[in-house]
């Protein structure tokens, strides 16, 4: 029997022209991303850059995701390069490197998580991407460097003024821009609706795809199409602790001080 890596639904989305969608959770149990995916998401982010998530909840969600085709993407945290494998070893169809500084930074994560001729990521291939070394070694090198994506994260002043080589740079398939942080880099901390702001935002999606690179950010419903329309094939969508405290608060809001009925 022959074995394969398991193809991305965002890469075969966005390869055909089309937007792919995504959810960032922030809430570690599987049972939530099963319904995100089941409710049609393209992709389902995991953070283990701000939130206390382990590789076993990763590991969690990469299956529960699977179960309806939905890809996971892990915002790693920075460190060793194993930090950034071992989400992909556990099968997360991306990762995303948050704060990225400069090209050199830009070239020292191609060289940890794309495999020749790419770059210099270490070979295991007995984890769950490459079904426990049921996947032929040369099929595995391949096959991840084709259905496995690298996204990094501008979300600062500084790396700007290399942005055109960074976006050039082989081995980066996504560049991701975020507004909340730049903001703060400007002295202006959570005014992302700035004219500055904006014309970074148009500017990373410019440059990405001249380069033949995707460009992701977060919207809202009602940004979304102006973000496609700006070149963006992979948004960021909303997030579950913002669902559920709306929804909390809908509650709560509606039952508080009501008096206690006397019988």
């Amino acid at each position: 029997m022959e074995f394969n890596m398991r193809p991305s639904r965002v890469l075969r989305r966005m390869r055909a022209g089309n937007v792919a969608t995504c959810v960032k959770v922030n809430l570690s149990d599987p049972r939530n991303v099963e319904i995100a995916a089941m409710c049609g998401f393209d992709c389902v982010w995991v953070d283990m850059e701000h939130v206390p998530t382990d590789y076993s909840s990763v590991e969690n969600a990469v299956r529960a995701a699977k179960n309806y085709d939905t890809d996971v993407l892990t915002r790693v945290s920075k460190g060793s390069y194993s930090d950034y494998v071992r989400p992909l070893e556990g099968d997360s169809t991306g990762i995303m490197v948050p704060h990225v500084m400069s090209l050199a930074e830009a070239k020292k994560i191609v060289y940890y998580t794309k495999f020749h001729p790419i770059g210099r990521r270490p070979i295991d291939g007995g984890n769950a991407d490459g079904k426990y070394c049921l996947v032929e070694p040369e099929d595995y090198i391949k096959e991840a460097n084709e259905e496995r994506f690298v996204v990094i994260q501008i979300e600062d002043p500084e790396p700007m003024e290399e942005l055109e080589e960074i976006c050039a740079l082989p081995g980066i398939d996504m560049i991701f821009f975020g507004p909340a942080d730049f903001s703060q880099g400007m002295g202006r901390p959570y005014e992302t609706d700035l004219p500055e702001i904006e014309n970074v935002r148009k500017r990373i999606a410019a440059c990405a795809r001249a380069h033949g690179k995707w460009a992701g950010t977060v919207c809202g419903p009602a940004t979304f199409d102006d973000y496609v329309q700006m070149g963006y094939t992979f948004l960021s969508c909303g997030a579950d602790v913002d669902g559920l405290a709306i929804y909390y608060q809908n509650i709560t809001r509606n039952i508080s001080g009501r008096k206690i009925l006397q019988i």
